[in-house]
């Protein structure tokens, strides 16, 4: 005489999903936590040029962006068809870029300033002229540190 017995059949029990909805929130949560929101709306096309030696920045909330180019077609009736600057949200002038880096200086710790790196986004049928004159005004509010930002790429595709 045996003291177990054996179950009929050897089915597995159903898998129970009362757990479900807690893992599918604790997901929710997380993603909603850990997603970063763009930042700006960019309002200028915005089609950067092929460069073979790029490297990476470390640090994107040490970055300050100025992007230049022709306004997008939503914006051309308004600003026209010349290229423009975009300081965060809005258009700009070169003489609002000394503004834009003081302004952003200041919302940094201070031990963080020496640390900025001004990025320039740049389309490539922007005038030099334009960037030459961004970058003399960087000159002035004493932003040495700039970046070009590219596609990484063979820099012979600029020319098509």
């Amino acid at each position: 005489m045996s003291k177990f017995k054996k179950k009929g059949n050897g089915d597995l029990p159903a898998i129970s999903t009362a757990s479900l909805p807690d893992i599918v929130f604790m997901l929710l949560f997380f993603f909603m936590v850990a997603t970063v929101m763009r930042q700006n709306t960019l309002k200028v096309k915005n089609e950067l040029p092929y460069a073979d030696q790029v490297e990476k920045l470390d640090k994107k909330d040490l970055v300050m962006y100025i992007y230049a180019g022709k306004p997008s077609e939503r914006y051309q009736s308004t600003f026209g068809k010349e290229a423009r600057i975009q300081l965060n949200d809005k258009f700009a002038d070169v003489k609002d870029i000394q503004q834009f880096i003081y302004t952003e200086r200041e919302s940094k710790r201070e031990e963080l300033v020496p640390l900025l790196t001004t990025a320039l986004k740049v389309d490539k049928e922007t005038n030099m002229g334009l960037v030459s004159d961004i970058k003399q005004e960087l000159r002035r509010a004493e932003a040495l540190k700039i970046n070009y930002t590219t596609r990484k790429g063979e820099s012979s595709k600029n020319n098509e």
